[in-house]
């Protein structure tokens, strides 16, 4: 990797402040932050000089000191801070050039922070106060995060002052750490191995994702339930805010919270069942409630000698501008085909074709026609709470004929 130019910088700038630049230490110390410990060339960078010009004495502009302690919501990318907060979160260490990981919160709000392996600082302990002076923070897909590397210095305080969360609205959620006072709406089904829960929590301004990965001590949440979710990972793709579970302190509340709707309305013609759809198997230990593979396999569970069937459709509606996918839930399902669960068990154990007719019959009877669903878009996908077939009006079709020139006959 040439950094030249990034070793032009730093003589430049420590020679306009009258003292000699070593060159050559200097590129030995950016190589090996840059290619031993992975730390990106703009954090070298900074960290290289900063480590220079504390040697010499050399104050140096956007270089915190001691008076520059900011509150958390304050901080902006690329400043260099002095923040005091407690460490409410630790994670593992994803690379070997990280050292520690985790969120640390002050009465103002919280924010990630990395220490690079380089950084020589104490032990941080969960639940503990501390002072990190001259942090660098760093921006990345819109969530800001705290760089503690070699320039910083890490002083563990006394004492436990009382940090009360600052709980913010769904609706207003952005990328980063954010507490939150929340109900669980719904559990999906999980998408991928080391997935411990997934799901769709609410309060009064809107609804949200949440993922709770495989880890030791994390539980799962229980729908119907209001919790205050204190320290999440605040995700956002494609403009979709999700929370990552994981950093989080849960601690359940009684009573309830009325959840916005977010009703949405979408029309058209369902041009695609999935497979997956028609009569299923659920898993039925505790908690679970996850689809069952044919074999009756649940991914969490493995083989299930018992379980419970349901009814769902998976498709999609196409308005002819574009096209949405659809989740039917069974009660909608029921109505929509006029199949009920019993008789659907029924066909099911009575035919050869067992499950798959049961598929076939509901293909039949509802792909092709134009349906106007309405339910909660989440994920990008339309959670069907109630759905009706549309009629031919033979108004509007004679309207739309004399629009183009057309005939009615």
């Amino acid at each position: 990797m040439d950094i030249s130019q990034i070793v032009d910088r730093i003589s430049q700038k420590i020679e306009s402040k009258g003292h000699a630049a070593d060159k050559s230490k200097i590129e030995q110390k950016l190589r090996r932050l840059i290619e031993e410990f992975g730390v990106q060339p703009a954090d070298a960078e900074r960290t290289v000089l900063y480590d220079i010009a504390r040697d010499y004495g050399i104050p140096l502009g956007g270089a915190a000191g001691p008076g520059d302690q900011k509150q958390i919501n304050s901080v902006s990318p690329e400043e260099w801070v002095t923040i005091e907060g407690k460490v409410v979160a630790l994670g593992n260490s994803p690379s070997p050039s990280i050292a520690y990981s985790g969120i640390i919160a002050d009465a103002s709000g919280a924010i990630r922070f990395v220490v690079w392996s380089k950084a020589s600082v104490p032990e941080i302990k969960k639940d503990s106060w501390y002072r990190f002076e001259s942090a660098v923070v760093d921006e990345f897909k819109g969530a800001l995060s705290l760089k503690v590397h070699s320039g910083t210095t890490v002083k563990e305080l006394e004492g436990d002052g009382v940090l009360i969360p600052v709980i913010t609205p769904v609706a207003e959620l952005a990328a980063g750490v954010a507490s939150v006072h929340v109900k669980m709406i719904q559990e999906w089904d999980v998408t991928h191995d080391r997935m411990l829960q997934s799901g769709l929590l609410g309060d009064e301004t809107g609804t949200v994702k949440f993922v709770t990965w495989k880890e030791e001590g994390k539980e799962r949440l229980t729908p119907g339930c209001v919790y205050n979710i204190y320290y999440a990972l605040v995700d956002e793709f494609n403009g979709r805010h999700s929370l990552n579970m994981n950093t989080a302190n849960i601690v359940a509340e009684d009573g309830d919270i009325a959840v916005t709707s977010g009703a949405t309305t979408f029309q058209g013609a369902l041009v695609h069942i999935a497979p997956g759809s028609g009569l299923i198997k659920r898993c039925t230990a505790e908690g679970c409630n996850r689809v069952l593979s044919r074999q009756n396999y649940c991914p969490v569970h493995e083989m299930q000698p018992k379980f419970n069937y349901d009814l769902r459709i998976k498709g999609w509606l196409d308005d002819g501008t574009r096209t949405e996918e659809v989740l039917v839930q069974r009660e909608v399902v029921e109505s929509l085909t006029g199949m009920t669960l019993d008789e659907s068990k029924e066909l099911a154990e009575n035919n050869p074709l067992g499950m798959d007719e049961v598929f076939l019959r509901m293909r039949e009877k509802i792909l092709g026609r134009y349906l106007r669903c309405e339910g909660r878009e989440i994920d990008r996908r339309l959670i069907v709470n109630s759905c009706e077939c549309i009629h031919f009006e033979p108004t509007l079709l004679a309207e739309l004929l004399n629009r183009t020139g057309g005939e009615v006959s």
